[in-house]
């Protein structure tokens, strides 16, 4: 049985992948800096931080359709009754 070797994603999958997940252009760079200097800590920080305000910002819409999903049972309650 051979050992798989993963090699790094080159540079263009990486901005695609940081693109895909929203990250804007100056996000983009500074990754990109930080893996020039090898600041693979500083890399990690930076991915957590966008992933926290990707995730507080699910957390929003999740409340909004919360609330949504509400006003629906409390009309569908209402229709029931009359």
């Amino acid at each position: 049985m051979r050992k798989q070797v993963h090699s790094p994603p080159d540079s263009e999958a990486v901005i695609q992948n940081l693109i895909d997940a929203g990250c804007d252009d100056k996000l983009v760079e500074e990754f990109l800096s930080l893996e020039e200097s090898g600041q693979t800590g500083k890399q990690l920080t930076l991915l957590s931080k966008h992933r926290q305000k990707l995730l507080n910002r699910v957390h929003v819409e999740e409340r909004r359709i919360y609330c949504l999903d509400y006003l629906v049972y409390e009309i569908q309650k209402q229709q029931k009754k009359n």
